[in-house]
């Protein structure tokens, strides 16, 4: 018990001097913008590289062919998650294409059960980067909670040009606008690999991901 004492006091001891001591300065010299300019043709077409890098399906369609898009994608899924502020039109897509929508709401959530068999769940993002690969949902009532987005075995996402930024530091500065929100970043499938280097999918997430970029 000694040494168990003697280790929590110098935690307590820690703590207290971080409660009244200033904040250190953090430094802020790295590379916070690209010439690469958000919602470009550049970067739209780095972070399709580096998605199907990832293995994941990508979509390009404009504005006007996005509800067709969504019905080819998840017409045959059978039932489809969509979160409480998704756009009618993108549920309505589906419902046109034959697939029952499940509504999840923060009143009246989907089981885990209920989202485990779902076919599909539809969301919006918040942000995209290019050099990386990641898709950014920060639960927001058109990307709905963090269950809906990695229960369901396929996760259909759709992307506006104007989300995709280049760099890691642009993105953090548009999510700082909102620090309370959860955040789930994604790259690509859910996927891990043992040992011997045996990639498997769809371990802690969507096996198969499907990104839309409304261009």
């Amino acid at each position: 018990m000694e040494a168990r004492e003697a280790i929590l006091a110098r935690v307590r001891d820690a703590l207290g001097r971080s409660q009244t001591a200033p904040a250190p300065e953090v430094p802020r010299d790295y590379r916070a913008h690209s010439d690469v300019a958000p919602g470009s043709p550049a970067a739209i077409e780095l972070l399709v590289d580096r998605l199907v890098d990832y293995r994941a399906n990508v979509h390009r369609c404009g504005p006007g062919d996005l509800a067709t898009t969504l019905g080819r994608l998840l017409g045959e899924a059978g039932s489809v998650v969509v979160p409480a502020g998704l756009p009618p039109e993108w549920a309505g897509a589906v419902t046109g294409a034959g697939a029952r929508v499940l509504l999840d709401t923060a009143t009246e959530p989907l089981s885990h059960g209920e989202l485990d068999a779902a076919g599909a769940v539809l969301t919006a993002a918040r942000v995209a980067i290019a050099e990386s690969g990641t898709i950014v949902l920060d639960a927001e009532p058109d990307q709905g909670r963090r269950a809906i987005s990695l229960v369901p075995d396929r996760h259909v996402c759709v992307l506006s040009a104007r989300q995709v930024v280049a760099t890691v530091p642009e993105a953090v500065a548009i999510l700082g606008q909102h620090p309370h929100r959860p955040l789930t970043w994604i790259a690509g499938p859910s996927a891990t690999s043992d040992i011997e280097l045996i990639r498997v999918e769809g371990v802690h997430g969507p096996r198969t991901l499907d990104v839309v970029i409304v261009t």
